[in-house]
């Protein structure tokens, strides 16, 4: 049966549910047990709380921990503090509507703060995309130098910061003003970009395309080629001192690193961005609108798995967030895998 969508200027709800008031549905106005068991949007609710619980705690801890102590005020970690900045966008204002919203099973809020939520978790979602990229740049720069002795400063890693931002907000503000529009998604407790319908009154298949190609093509993009440069370079830095034991541990830790990174970022991402081009290049097929909630789910899911890879895993991070929290004073015996990483590649051979 194909799926025709009932036309509202602030929700989608498909008329294939033989209503003669579509109204009545409204993800606004009434609970969206037609969507869903009891025990889905509960189960909902209580992930979306850790998300915001857990999402805001470590990302507050990350900028907290990085104003404590002077030697994580480093060049290349002025991303990493933008990178959570841009996560507390998504975890506070975008998983704990979301929370609430699946407890009382609908968009309490109304379709103003619907559009807030939406444009708020999509600039953050999209900076933290965004920074990704311009993380991996970073450390091709720094560890490959394919610009030989250029030497990485504060204004580089400023324009690092500013980038993203101003990425996402060429993304993220078009729905506010007609090229597409943000509506609840999924089980209807959470907004974003609307993908769902044809109106031409919106363009929805122009921004979607855009979106893919600007917002997750580039970036993964980017993150492939600079982490596969880097791989190279270890590889060959491993192969010139095979009797190291450092390099070769070296190799291994940041081949480790670097696959999570890519898989990370293909699990929060890839299911959002290919769902949406699915449905708008597959008009005339049903899809179950439930299913849009898995993939806006694990883009959320990125504000606390983001900062376990990327800061977490780093060791002058780790210690420092366990000395500021616990009061155990770790000592730095080694250095950090970046550290490491960095002197590998400097004695790697010449090509």
């Amino acid at each position: 049966m194909k799926q025709v969508p009932e036309f509202h200027d602030d929700f989608y709800i498909p008329i294939h549910l033989d209503v003669n008031n579509a109204t009545a549905y409204s993800p606004f106005l009434v609970p969206q047990d037609h969507l869903g068991h009891h025990g889905v949007f509960m189960g909902m609710a209580a992930f979306m709380l850790f998300l915001f619980i857990g999402g805001t705690l470590i990302n507050i801890l990350t900028i907290v921990c990085t104003i404590q102590f002077k030697k994580l005020r480093s060049h290349l970690n002025y991303i990493l503090v933008n990178l959570a900045v841009a996560n507390l966008f998504v975890s506070v204002f975008g998983s704990s509507i979301a929370f609430y919203s699946f407890f009382k099973k609908y968009f309490v809020f109304g379709p103003t703060t619907c559009k807030i939520e939406g444009f708020l978790s999509s600039i953050g979602g999209m900076v933290s995309l965004w920074s990704l990229a311009v993380v991996a740049f970073e450390r091709w720069l720094v560890i490959c130098k394919p610009l030989g002795s250029f030497t990485f400063k504060t204004p580089h890693a400023i324009a690092g910061c500013i980038l993203p931002w101003v990425s996402a907000s060429a993304a993220a503000f078009p729905p506010l003003f007609g090229w597409s529009r943000y509506i609840p998604e999924g089980l209807q407790c959470s907004c974003g970009p609307d993908w769902y319908t044809t109106n031409n009154k919106y363009n929805n298949e122009s921004y979607v395309i855009f979106l893919f190609c600007f917002c997750f093509a580039v970036p993964f993009s980017t993150i492939v080629f600079c982490y596969g440069q880097l791989l190279i370079t270890l590889k060959l830095a491993a192969k010139a001192q095979a009797d190291s034991a450092s390099t070769q541990k070296a190799e291994r830790e940041v081949t480790k690193m670097v696959v999570v990174m890519v898989f990370g970022f293909l699990v929060c991402w890839a299911p959002y961005a290919c769902f949406a081009l699915w449905v708008i290049s597959h008009r005339d097929e049903a899809f179950d609108l439930r299913l849009a909630t898995i993939p806006s789910c694990l883009t959320k899911a990125s504000t606390v798995y983001n900062p376990v890879i990327y800061i977490l895993m780093n060791k002058q991070f780790r210690s420092c967030m366990m000395k500021m929290v616990c009061g155990k004073n770790i000592e730095d015996d080694e250095a950090s895998t970046s550290s490491q990483v960095t002197q590998v590649s400097s004695v790697a051979p010449e090509k």
